[in-house]
């Protein structure tokens, strides 16, 4: 392999420049979404840039760490009760370490479609929800209060009842913040960032935090991290499974949307299951280090779009610069006040909060009870439940769907070959002495039964018919139920003297019934 692909041009550098403003003081806030310590996103933004700059395929993507599966680790390890702190967190790791692998195997074995299985609605309502849940969470860092709840019902009205005792410098060192951030977004070569965070240790230096009771990160202890698998028992490794499945698929989920919209946007090719072990190499390699989970989030891969990246090297300019910074900086970064943090989250989540994103749905009528459900979830249920409910009910609304197929009676237009529906196109003439019909549905267990049944039903009702002609053109392949439904259809109508004939069959099809 020729190594020019990845030396950085001109472009590049700036680009790996700039986002690395923007990277590190991500890292460090999504490590308290998560609940883990600050090194963790630290951890995980090397692994990800790293192990995805050497072997993933798009040029725009930047794998670290990200608000949702930051947001997903915490809910997953806050599900496992009766544990210490220490060993939810190594359960935690754990998580992280077996999500690498799911990848892993999945490209082994050419999943790359395994994205598929979230569908977008669900995403747009869990991204909303979950940014919205984010915010909320944020604002006790920045006032200096701490709710007992967890859940957003409760955990809001702990925060209103302790509204006396808010920091309100904290809250306004906060809402500071994400004017410089938002009005430093204009442009987008400056690490907006970067210059926020100084400003808030320098905030620190000249003992203003401290007069205002607005604390630091703390300790930044990336000398504790150190190559391990975690300990575990097998029971917990059991555990682990289980919730590792929710975080890899929103993690892929997330990564695939990203990679596959802006390899859209300038023609790129897309290969899914060379992803999937990149984003598989880098949370292992995160994991062994104690890090977050990691994956191509969408605002870090438009940032380093719009900043002119060309190739992958701008991400591992980028690693080199974070490295560069950390080894120079990180006492000073131990002195970031909390506002500023809770700052950096907020806007990097704010995109998200946006009801724009619903509005296509209600337009199309189409989905809306999943992209709100999917939202309502995630406020009521939490960031775990939530998710899992919302892709319930995406699933149980499509094998709905598909059972309730439409068989449609279909005739001749004029006297061509075409043969449409009946229903929709009245002046289609039927076929004297023959039932021409098309299930509009794949057939499968849930719908094949009940399809045949209605088809038998329409050819007892026609006198003289002599032939049914069934088209299996919307059906690639047949379970063996199909199977079992379409040969009692074809003994139904030969006792009654009546051919069955099957119409455009798929080749697989075709070789299964012969």
């Amino acid at each position: 392999m020729s190594t020019s692909r990845f030396l950085p041009a001109g472009a590049d550098w700036i680009a790996g420049l700039s986002i690395a403003g923007l990277l590190l003081p991500e890292a460090v806030a999504y490590s308290g979404i998560a609940g883990a310590p600050p090194q963790a996103g630290v951890i995980a933004l090397f692994a990800g840039l790293l192990v995805y700059g050497l072997m993933g395929g798009s040029r725009f993507a930047i794998v670290s760490s990200t608000s949702s599966s930051a947001a997903v680790l915490l809910a997953a390890s806050g599900s496992i009760l009766h544990v210490s702190p220490d060993h939810r967190a190594l359960m935690g790791v754990g998580m992280v370490l077996v999500a690498g692998i799911m990848f892993v195997v999945a490209g082994l074995l050419k999943l790359g479609a395994i994205s598929q299985f979230i569908a977008k609605p669900v995403l747009r309502g869990f991204a909303i929800g979950l940014a919205l849940t984010i915010v909320v969470k944020q604002l006790p860092l920045a006032v200096g209060v701490h709710p007992s709840h967890s859940d957003f019902l409760h955990f809001s009205w702990d925060l209103l009842h302790l509204l006396p005792q808010w920091n309100w410098l904290g809250l306004a060192m906060l809402v500071v913040a994400l004017l410089a951030l938002n009005g430093l977004g204009r442009w987008k070569t400056v690490p907006g960032a970067l210059l926020v965070i100084a400003l808030g240790i320098a905030l620190d230096v000249l003992g203003y935090c401290k007069s205002w009771g607005i604390p630091p990160v703390g300790s930044l202890q990336l000398g504790s991290a150190h190559l391990a698998v975690p300990d575990l028992a097998w029971a917990d490794w059991l555990r682990v499974g289980q919730l590792a499945i929710a975080l890899a698929l929103i993690l892929y989920a997330e990564s695939y949307s990203s990679i596959r919209s802006l390899a859209l946007r300038h023609g790129d090719a897309v290969n899914a299951n060379r992803d999937l072990l990149a984003l598989g190499g880098a949370n292992i390699a995160s994991s062994l280090f104690q890090g977050l989970p990691v994956g191509a989030g969408f605002s870090a891969s438009s940032a380093n779009e719009v900043a002119g990246a060309k190739s992958k090297a701008a991400g591992l300019v980028a690693c080199a610069v974070v490295a560069l910074l950390v080894w120079q900086l990180l006492p000073w970064m131990e002195r970031i006040p909390e506002p500023m943090l809770a700052a950096i989250v907020i806007h990097a989540v704010g995109h998200s909060l946006t009801w724009k994103t619903m509005r296509p749905y209600f337009v199309w009528r189409r989905d809306r009870t999943v992209v709100l459900t999917a939202f309502g979830a995630v406020i009521v249920f939490g960031v775990l439940d939530g998710l899992l409910l919302a892709m319930m009910v995406s699933i149980a609304m499509l094998l709905k769907r598909m059972a309730q197929a439409r068989v449609s009676e279909l005739g001749r237009l004029a006297d061509s070959h075409d043969f449409v529906d009946c229903q929709i196109h009245p002046e289609a003439q039927p076929v004297p002495g023959v039932l021409i019909v098309r299930p509009e549905e794949r057939l499968f267990f849930g719908n094949a039964d009940a399809m045949m049944g209605e088809i038998s039903q329409r050819a007892g009702r026609i006198q003289g018919l002599k032939a049914v002609v069934l088209s299996l053109e919307e059906c690639p392949d047949m379970d063996s139920t199909s199977i079992e439904a379409l040969t009692e259809l074809a003994i139904q109508l030969t006792s009654s003297s009546v051919q069955l004939r099957l119409a455009r069959v798929k080749d697989s099809v075709r070789e299964l019934l012969q």
